[in-house]
Parts: structure tokens; C-alpha cells; sequence
């Protein structure tokens, strides 16, 4: 694909599916009795990712999903580290905001500084709480850490909106939102031409690097639909998306390479 940044790599393994989010509905249960609570089976994904070309993966600090990506660092996997710092066991279809700042994000900040982490993101239900001194705290520490900063959003036409007059826009590098043709877990009831072509502008004016989520609008589109709508659009760095087999990230990858 045709993503502007190449100093990192372009395509990210997410934890998405590992986490088993509640708005998967019954195929987060499938998720969690398959794969989610089999760090070995976890290890095998991870690895058909790195064997088919992925160089990155989204973590969180859970015990599953972490003992799975060590388990595949054992056995050669290479990875480099996109943390996502102070997630949080909130709802996500009712979050309780004060709750999701109230986690310990510090711990995350210490672990990942283990790992080959070249980024560490501030969680959505941090940065969506719109308390600006507290994530302004948290991107300070990262920077300080030795990694790049960043923040993501549940919310990118609110978040945008607000950043530029709430956020010292100096202290982070990175920007994730969620990006689908459908709108799908976007604040916005449709993401027609107009629509992208007057977002894209706000985008651009953050001057940040963006890595889209979702693109999939959570299993909804097809790798062909999500991927080639993606690659339509010239202000995505990076992309993350979430895999449940080894099957899925092989055919994943096989329409990423051939776009």
C-alpha cells in the first residue's frame, strides 16, 4: 500500500480480536474459547504474521496476549512493539471514563520499555475522557521513556476537533482512529467524498502520523473493501488490523501485497 511512512512498519498485527472486545458479540466468545485463552494458539498467529511479511504488533498489558507474542519471540519472531498504554477493562458499549483513567498506566509505560517499543499510544478511553493534563502527563512520561508518543481515538471528528486547543500537539507523534468506507465505530453517519475530502484537511493540518484501526468496520468489509478503501487515501502511515487464525492473516496479507 501506498502509506507515506517508512521508518516504522506500515502494517501493525492488532490485538483487537485477542481482547475479545464485547462489541464482537458472539464472536468474541469464539475468540476467547479459541484463541484468547490459548497463548500458544496466539504464538502460532504471531508467527504467520511475521512469516508473511508483518513487522509490528499492537500490545496491551495482558497476560494472554503477552505470554503469546513471548512465546513467538522464542521461536524467532522479530516484532517491533505498538503499546498501547492504560488499557483498561471498561465497557466499551457504556464506558465509564473516570474508571478507564484511574488505571495504571505508569506500570504500562515500565513494562513496554522491555520490549523493541519505537511507540507507545495513549489508550482511547484516556485520550476520549478529555482530560488534557492527564494525557499530556502520560505522553510526557513516554517521551521520556525513549519512545515515540501518540494517542488514540474512538472519536476521530470530536478528538480532531479538540486537539488542536487542548493538546500541546509538540508532545506526541502518532494518531490512531478508525477509518472505514462505512463509517462503522466512527463519529460521523457517513464517510462520503465530501466528508473524507474535508476530514483529510483536518488531518493533514495535525501534522501527525496516522495509523487507521477498524478498517475492516470490525469483520462487516472485506480485506479487498477495507484495504483498497484505505489505500485510497494519501494521509494514512500505517495500518492495524486484528486476526483470529492463521488462515485469516495469510488471506489478510495476500490482498495487502497485491494492492
Amino acid at each position: 500500500m501506498n502509506f507515506k511512512n517508512k521508518s516504522i512498519p506500515e502494517t501493525v498485527l492488532g490485538y483487537g480480536p485477542f481482547m475479545a472486545e464485547p462489541y464482537y458479540g458472539h464472536r468474541a466468545r469464539l475468540y476467547h474459547l479459541d484463541l484468547y485463552s490459548q497463548p500458544e494458539k496466539i504464538a502460532e498467529v504471531i508467527l504467520a504474521a511475521y512469516d508473511n511479511g508483518v513487522r509490528a504488533i499492537n500490545l496491551v498489558n495482558d497476560k494472554n496476549l503477552l505470554k503469546g507474542f513471548d512465546l513467538a519471540c522464542d521461536a524467532g519472531c522479530d516484532m517491533k512493539v505498538i503499546a498501547t498504554i492504560g488499557k483498561s477493562e471498561v465497557d466499551y458499549l457504556a464506558p465509564n471514563y473516570e474508571v478507564a483513567c484511574e488505571v495504571d498506566w505508569q506500570d504500562d509505560i515500565e513494562l513496554f520499555s522491555s520490549y523493541d517499543t519505537p511507540v507507545m499510544l495513549v489508550d482511547e478511553f484516556i485520550t476520549d475522557a478529555y482530560k488534557w493534563n492527564l494525557t499530556s502527563k502520560i505522553l510526557t512520561q513516554i517521551n521520556d521513556s525513549g519512545s515515540l508518543s501518540g494517542i488514540v481515538t474512538a472519536f476521530p471528528y470530536r478528538t480532531t476537533d479538540l486537539l488542536k486547543d487542548n493538546l500541546d500537539l509538540d508532545l506526541f507523534d502518532f494518531y490512531m482512529l478508525p477509518l472505514n468506507s462505512f463509517a462503522y465505530m466512527m463519529d460521523t453517519p457517513s464517510f462520503l467524498k465530501a466528508q473524507r475530502v474535508e476530514f483529510r484537511q483536518k488531518i493533514l493540518d495535525l501534522n501527525k502520523k496516522i495509523i487507521a484501526c477498524r478498517v475492516l468496520s470490525v469483520g462487516i468489509q472485506t480485506p479487498d473493501e477495507g484495504f483498497n478503501f484505505l489505500n485510497s487515501l494519501d494521509f494514512v502511515d500505517l495500518v492495524t488490523f486484528g486476526v483470529a487464525s492463521v488462515d485469516e492473516i495469510k488471506k489478510d496479507m495476500e490482498v495487502l501485497k497485491s494492492i
